[in-house]
């Protein structure tokens, strides 16, 4: 089974902006040693917990800085953009790194209100012009319909996928013929419903075309359940404060977590984030994930680890890469 990374570069406490995006270029490297099939990098906007807000900056360092995974956008938030320049920065991308490139698509604000406006004057009629958008980007993409072209056109174009978290966003990747990414790891809706769905419904681009299910998951992998519990009270606590707008500091240290934690009124909070987690040692992670797949039936996995230190990522990254990439 592929696995993959997903990586919403976010800032610890004891780390610079600088620090974070270093840590997310080191992260790709080691997920290529390891054998991960593609890197994912997120977008956020005015978010001083997250460091990236313009993944196609840190796409073309990470390329020149790694040989062979794929790497892409987990997402370009499209309706932000025009699709001509979309399609220009990644045909650029793809001619720099030849059948490396991938372009996540997303709707979301990726941000507060205050960073969408300053983004869009009309982000809000964009997002109901989304599937417009998206079949615009697609012929620029395929190089197919338009009178004007989005050089440089590359000898492999990017793959394109939908990012979501709803059967809307599984329709409509059926719809348009692209790959279709599910963030069980931010929802609460059935994924194997969605997905099968869009197997059902799933029209065809180009010819010899076959539905393809990315499966995002959380987690956390340790040598012991103790020890993953343990580091994971770091990425729940972040969590909490992000859903009360308290998470400006960044991802806090495993002792900093247990003191916020000792003062939190609703401890049922903690219960509902760690149910969308997957936390343990590399044989329990295994047979949570080997589950979800089969339950699912996803083509692969994407991982996304939130730690606050680097050597904690890593060495979860490790574990589970041992377990299923030979």
């Amino acid at each position: 089974m592929k696995l993959s990374i997903l990586d919403q570069s976010p800032i610890s406490t004891n780390q610079t902006a600088y620090e974070a995006l270093q840590e997310s270029m080191n992260l790709a490297r080691i997920g290529e040693t390891l054998g991960y099939s593609r890197y994912w990098i997120a977008e956020h906007h005015a978010m001083p917990g997250l460091a990236c807000s313009a993944p196609e900056v840190m796409l073309g360092y990470i390329g020149a800085n790694t040989k062979n995974i794929r790497i892409g956008s987990g997402a370009v938030l499209l309706p932000y953009y025009k699709p001509y320049k979309v399609a220009e920065t990644y045909h650029m991308l793809s001619t720099l790194f030849p059948n490396r490139i991938d372009v996540g698509i997303g709707r979301a604000p990726g941000g507060p209100a205050e960073a969408t406006n300053a983004l869009s004057d009309n982000y809000l009629q964009h997002v109901y012009k989304m599937p417009d958008l998206v079949y615009e980007l697609i012929k620029y993409i395929d190089n197919e319909g338009t009178v004007v072209k989005a050089s440089p056109i590359p000898q492999i174009s990017p793959d394109l996928w939908i990012l979501g978290t709803s059967r809307k966003s599984g329709n409509f990747a059926a719809e348009k013929g692209l790959g279709y990414s599910f963030g069980q790891f931010m929802s609460d809706e059935n994924g194997a419903e969605i997905v099968q769905h869009y197997r059902q419904s799933f029209q065809p681009r180009k010819k010899g075309q076959k539905p393809y299910v990315i499966m995002a998951l959380s987690v956390i992998c340790a040598e012991t359940t103790q020890k993953a519990e343990e580091i994971a009270l770091s990425s729940i606590v972040w969590e909490l404060q992000n859903e009360s707008m308290e998470g400006n500091k960044g991802v806090p240290s495993v002792d900093e977590a247990k003191k916020i934690l000792l003062n939190l009124r609703n401890q049922n909070s903690i219960e509902r984030i760690k149910k969308k987690m997957i936390i343990g040692t590399p044989n329990e992670v295994k047979r949570k994930i080997l589950e979800i797949q089969s339950h699912v039936l996803a083509d692969e996995i994407m991982i996304v680890t939130i730690t606050y230190s680097s050597k904690d990522k890593h060495q979860s990254y490790r574990l589970i890469a041992e377990q299923f990439i030979k």
